[in-house]
Formats: C-alpha cells, structure tokens, sequence
C-alpha cells in the first residue's frame, strides 16, 4: 500500500513542504472531525495530530492500515500507547520542538509570581500603590527540583543556569542524567531541599493524581509550585489546601485536570483558584509560541520522513 498520510490537525506549512520534497503523499483536512475521520482512516497508513482528539482501540480498529501517528506536539497522552505496540504502529512525538518554549514560559510564570507583577499591575491599574505589600523573592541561591528529566525538564534547566540557582532533577526512568545544568537528585533530597518545584512528566496511569495531600506534605520548605507539564497529574484542592497553610508561597499552572469553558467553570475548586493573587493561570500555551508552531511541525515531518525511509 502506497505511504498516504492523513493530517487532522492545524500544522505549519514547513511540513508539507518537506513531505512534497520527499514525494511523500498526504491529505490535509485541518478542519476534520473525529467522526469524520473515522470514515476514511482505513485509506491511510499515517496519521498525524495535534490534540483534536483521542486515538483510542475504536479509533485503531477502523484504521487496520495504520503504521505510524505522528504528533506535532510533546507526549502521546492523547494516543493509546498499548494499543498502538500491540498493532505494531509506531508512535512519533516532537517533544524537541517547544522545549524552551516551554521552559522559557514556565520560568517567566516563577519570575512573576516572586515579584507579585501581576498583583502590583492590578493594584496600579485600580489606583493602588502599595510598595512595601509587594515586596518580591529573589530567584539567586534557591533550590530548584524538576520532576522529570526529559527534554522539557533539561531545557528548564539550561535556562535556569544563569540564575545562580541550585537544579536537582529526579526522573524515576533515566540513570546517570547529572549534567552542567542539574543534579541528579532522589525524592527525599527534593523534599528536604527545594524551594521551588516544577513538573515535566507525562499523564500516565502511574502519574494521574499523583500530586495529592500527602505528596504536598512531604515538602520541609515553602515551595513555588509549577505545572506546565499535564493537568490531569494534580489534585487542585491539595494545591488550594497548601496555598492556605503557607506551604506553598505560590502556584502558577499553565495546565489544569479540566480545560476550557464551560466546564472548567463548573468544576468545584474553579472559584477558589481564580480568587487568590498568589495563583496564575495560562491556557495551555507554554509550549505554543510561534517559534514551537514552526519547529513541532518540522521536527515532526523530518522524523515522519526517517521512519519512512529507514
């Protein structure tokens, strides 16, 4: 069967460059829904997508000629990854594209939470100036811990480096990962160390909920809290329930378990969350800058090009 790819999601036009160049044949159908691409999956052997919808086991049973899915994006959280290995379909990411989009992101919310900007821009703008109520924290001299240690927590850590920062990073996967920008560290070292504690790590069933009560707790310092790796790996109300006590100075999420309105609005921590001026908030944009719009699409078609070609 001829190499056809079927594109259901918006992508930077570099990548259907790069496929014309290597006669790769594709259909762009940016605009498709699920249950359309249903109906004609069958016809194809590639796939690639950003985040319209879940490749599940409906999914792959109506594309029996699939042999990869490629994602213009970082994970595969929204692809059933078991499955995909028992069809023998090759799972494709571009986690390379918005790594510093994401750390560059994620470090700017940290910044911003130490120095009470966007409180002090509020305050200012309702005719309020209070100078001493928003005196700031200083980054220099502070210990970071990265939960995860992939592309995304090593680019956080590069950034990172010319702070004058400690960086402990703990991945429970990899060995060996102490480099010039982190150190390798256990969890007990990051519990005791830490002030500030951002996560890189997927949505798996391992990791799903797993920042509870009881993992919060474990933290001997006030922490910064950072999330811009997947909603679904945190219990908001334990975030809430630390803001309150003080064992967590600040929180900045880029992701949340529930996103998009209305049900976002609906859920029962939402009015609590929004309320506080020590949270910020982003719509799932850390690592959609117009840089990493180019650079998921090139990353993912020269990768789509290799698989193919190998």
């Amino acid at each position: 069967m001829k190499t056809t790819i079927l594109i259901v999601d918006d992508i930077h036009e570099i990548m259907l460059e790069k496929f014309e160049q290597a006669g790769i044949h594709y259909d762009y159908q940016p605009a498709i829904s699920r249950a359309e691409a249903e109906q004609i999956i069958s016809n194809y052997s590639g796939l690639v997508i950003r985040s319209k919808f879940q490749v599940d086991k409906t999914f792959f049973d109506l594309a029996p000629n699939l042999r990869f899915i490629a994602r213009a994006g970082a994970g595969m959280d929204n692809i059933d990854d078991v499955i995909a290995a028992q069809r023998a379909v090759q799972l494709i990411p571009a986690n390379e594209g918005n790594r510093d989009a994401v750390g560059e992101h994620m470090i700017g919310m940290l910044l911003s939470l130490m120095n009470n900007l966007n409180r002090g821009d509020q305050q200012i703008r309702s005719g309020q100036w209070l100078r001493e109520a928003n005196r700031g924290y200083e980054l220099k001299g502070r210990t970071v811990g990265l939960i995860g240690y992939g592309h995304n927590g090593m680019a956080t850590a590069k950034k990172l480096s010319g702070f004058d920062v400690q960086v402990l990073a703990y991945d429970k996967y990899r060995i060996d990962y102490t480099d010039q920008y982190a150190t390798e560290a256990d969890m007990e070292k990051i519990y005791k160390e830490a002030d500030v504690l951002s996560f890189h790590i997927p949505l798996t069933d391992e990791t799903c909920a797993m920042i509870d009560e009881g993992y919060l707790a474990r933290f001997e310092k006030p922490i910064f809290f950072l999330l811009g790796a997947r909603g679904g790996i945190v219990q908001i109300p334990a975030v809430l329930k630390g803001l309150d006590s003080g064992a967590i100075l600040g929180a900045a999420f880029d992701v949340l378990p529930v996103e998009k309105f209305p049900k976002l609005a609906e859920q029962v921590w939402y009015a609590d969350l929004i309320r506080r001026d020590n949270v910020m908030l982003s719509p799932h944009v850390a690592g959609w800058t117009f840089e990493s719009y180019y650079k998921l699409s090139e990353i993912a078609a020269d990768k789509i090009i290799a698989f193919l070609t190998s």
